[in-house]
């Protein structure tokens, strides 16, 4: 029987100014058609042309694919996260899993394994599903060969010295007001809405942009209520970050 696979293509529009991403449906950079809904991601950014979903949660995620590694080139730099690259500790970019998700990666050609910190995004390179830094691919056995086919399986955040899942509708919850790529003109547009709305707004460097973030709400449904109300108000939003 044939399959007909309907593709839906992303709406990620920047404009100039105070204006932020739009998106309706992220395409999944994974093979085989898999689409993400724009209520399935915490946020997206884009590199390349492509854009990616951040997952809300990492509850349940497995993934089989290849792993590569970077270290002297970036060591000293500043993460995605906003922590500096150290390549001699456990951390890990991937392009999708929430930040501060621990990953369990399993080296499938010769059995070890290690438990990496995602605090960095990418690898941006066709094939590749995690970049793991110097000392994690060290633990792998793969620091010669450079490439390795791995299994990741996420742990969680850790919390008291024990990894636990996130649960996506409870948390500290934003909504994204803006998005700049200059950062003095993030803070002159946060003060700006605080002086003339009277709410809480914040700066967070995240994904290459200065995003300028209302809140916090502790729950999804209040978060969607408060989007609501902003836009009511005139201000203008794109979507709900869980931070």
């Amino acid at each position: 029987m044939k399959r007909f696979i309907v593709f839906l293509f992303a709406v990620f529009l920047i404009s100039c100014g105070t204006r932020s991403e739009r998106v309706v449906i992220i395409p999944s950079t994974q093979k085989g058609g898999v689409f993400y809904r724009k209520s399935e991601c915490s946020y997206t950014y884009s590199v390349g042309g492509k854009v990616y979903c951040v997952r809300k949660s990492s509850y349940g995620y497995v993934e089989v694919g290849y792993a590569s590694w970077y270290g002297p080139g970036f060591h000293g730099k500043r993460t995605a996260s906003g922590e500096i690259y150290n390549m001699y500790k456990l951390t890990a970019a991937h392009k999708t899993l929430p930040l501060g998700t621990y990953v369990k990666v399993i080296n499938l050609e010769n059995g070890k394994s290690v438990i990496v910190k995602i605090n960095d995004r990418g690898p941006f390179v066709e094939g590749r599903i995690i970049d793991l830094s110097y000392a994690a691919a060290k633990k792998l056995g793969m620091l010669k060969k450079g490439v390795a086919k791995v299994k990741l399986i996420a742990l969680g955040r850790k919390v008291d010295h024990r990894y636990v899942a996130s649960e996506y509708r409870k948390g500290r919850f934003y909504v994204q007001i803006g998005a700049f790529r200059n950062k003095l003109n993030a803070y002159s547009f946060k003060y700006s809405v605080m002086r003339r709305y009277g709410i809480k707004v914040r700066v967070v460097y995240m994904d290459g942009y200065y995003r300028v973030l209302a809140g916090p709400v502790f729950s999804l449904k209040d978060a969607k209520r408060f989007k609501e109300k902003l836009e009511k108000k005139g201000i203008e939003t794109s979507f709900i970050i869980r931070l």
